[in-house]
């Protein structure tokens, strides 16, 4: 009960993406089908079948690998979230340290998966 509760939480987060540019709509999808596999596969059936984001999120969490348009997006988009931090953060130097903290290991995470082969 609890897994589908955070499953439609993490979903909801996700959509916000849709609307909201620098929100990030798979990585809160990645932790819904997560919570979806066992509590509602028709739920976890429904992100995969999404258009454009649900084959790369199925194909992330069954084999462990991103695409590199998908490498790509996930480092622009970091990149663009340091710039975004860079400037609001400015003077509140331990602030922007841990936001550029989070924002490398994040991006060593991405450059660490295997790409998906053509």
């Amino acid at each position: 009960m609890i897994a589908k509760v955070l499953g439609f939480l993490f979903l909801a987060l996700g959509a916000i993406g849709l609307f909201l540019p620098i929100w990030p709509t798979t990585v809160f999808w990645i932790v819904a089908a997560l919570c979806f596999a066992r509590s509602s596969p028709a739920m976890r059936d429904w992100i995969y079948s999404r258009p454009n984001v649900g084959p790369l999120i199925q194909t992330f969490l069954e084999r462990g690998t991103l695409s590199l348009p998908a490498k790509t997006g996930a480092l622009t988009g970091m990149s663009l979230a340091a710039l975004i931090s860079t400037a609001l953060l400015w003077g509140r130097w331990s602030w922007l340290a841990i936001a550029m903290a989070l924002l490398a290991m994040g991006a060593i995470y991405v450059l660490t998966r295997p790409s998906e082969p053509f």
